[in-house]
């Protein structure tokens, strides 16, 4: 669970590629205004100029050098302004361009690693850059209630389907604009093919475009990286432990489908509680009903996720299976 030097390399490699794209595509920007508007070079050449000029008189003891930079640059940049309001472009058009305006694209802020960096390391020693590839299908804007039936009812709650998927979103979507404030939990469950996965990456694309550190995992994927973490003991599997426990959200898919056994109960309560003493957020979406969890993984570990945990129930007929009577 380790980083390579080579996959290191290869990140920063990654932002120095970011830099050159993004300059590339503010000097083009630049060119083409220089074009429709050739004033508009010739005012950015005078402020440069009129700079290096003031300096020499400042150098020279000339103590209105100052005032009369200040007034000449006001009066360019108010012309440059208008003109490239006439040009139709938005203020901030010429601009550098940052895919992270945090670091700058540099990956680091004042010598520690940026939000933008951590998420790059996460993905490349989990090998779960393609969570990336799944939230940009799977996220808000491609999420369905057309497959909720607003007739098949909870007899628990009173609600249909459709409206107890709405819920849902509606608590997910306060989950994400609580998330720095007031850190919580989610649990979704219900059978298979209900939309717990999908709701999970609804939130996890949100979060991480926000710049949050997220870590997906199946259950069978924690439980073998939290084996190592107790049975291999290196400083590799120490770092990759620590990492699940304090990320910002710890997205658990699929809870359940391991094989159950006195150590995934035990490391499951552990993880959960460590990450709860922590307030640091978990979403778990499983097939097990509160009952079954109690029975797979103590009561204790029920406990837990009752108390600090909002649990949602989804039903439907198995999305899958609609989607291919649909085609």
């Amino acid at each position: 669970m380790t980083l390579s030097n080579a996959q290191f390399d290869e990140i920063m490699r990654g932002y120095d590629k970011r830099q050159l794209q993004n300059k590339h595509i503010q000097e083009k920007r630049i060119a083409e205004a220089y074009r429709r508007a050739p004033r508009l070079k010739e005012i950015d050449e005078a402020i440069a100029e009129g700079s290096v000029k003031s300096a020499h008189r400042l150098l020279d003891g000339d103590p209105n050098a100052l005032s009369d930079l200040k007034n000449k640059l006001a009066a360019y940049r108010q012309e440059r302004k208008e003109l490239i309001a006439q040009l139709g472009y938005p203020a901030d058009y010429f601009d550098p361009i940052y895919t992270c305006r945090d670091c700058k694209d540099t990956g680091y802020i004042e010598g520690l690693k940026c939000h933008c960096l951590k998420q790059a390391l996460i993905d490349a020693v989990y090998t779960q850059s393609n969570i990336r590839n799944i939230v940009e299908q799977e996220n808000f804007d491609t999420f369905s209630y057309d497959y909720y039936s607003d007739e098949i009812v909870n007899p628990t709650t009173g609600l249909t389907a459709l409206a107890t998927a709405k819920n849902a979103v509606t608590e997910c979507r306060r989950f994400i604009d609580d998330f720095e404030q007031k850190p919580k939990n989610l649990l979704l469950y219900g059978d298979t093919g209900v939309g717990k996965t999908f709701l999970s990456n609804c939130v996890a694309k949100e979060l991480l475009d926000q710049g949050y550190s997220v870590i997906y995992f199946t259950a069978f994927q924690l439980f073998d990286i939290l084996s190592k973490g107790v049975f291999e003991k290196n400083s590799d599997t120490s770092m990759a432990h620590q990492s699940i426990l304090k990320c910002d959200l710890l997205i658990i898919d699929d809870l359940g489908t391991e094989y159950p056994n006195a150590f995934t109960t035990s490391q499951l309560f552990l993880c959960l509680n460590e990450r709860i003493l922590h307030q640091k957020s978990t979403i778990i979406s499983t097939n097990l009903d509160m009952k079954q969890i109690a029975q797979t993984y103590s009561e204790r570990t029920l406990s837990r996720i009752s108390s600090n945990y909002t649990i949602i129930k989804l039903f439907c007929d198995d999305i899958r299976v609609q989607r291919r009577r649909m085609r």
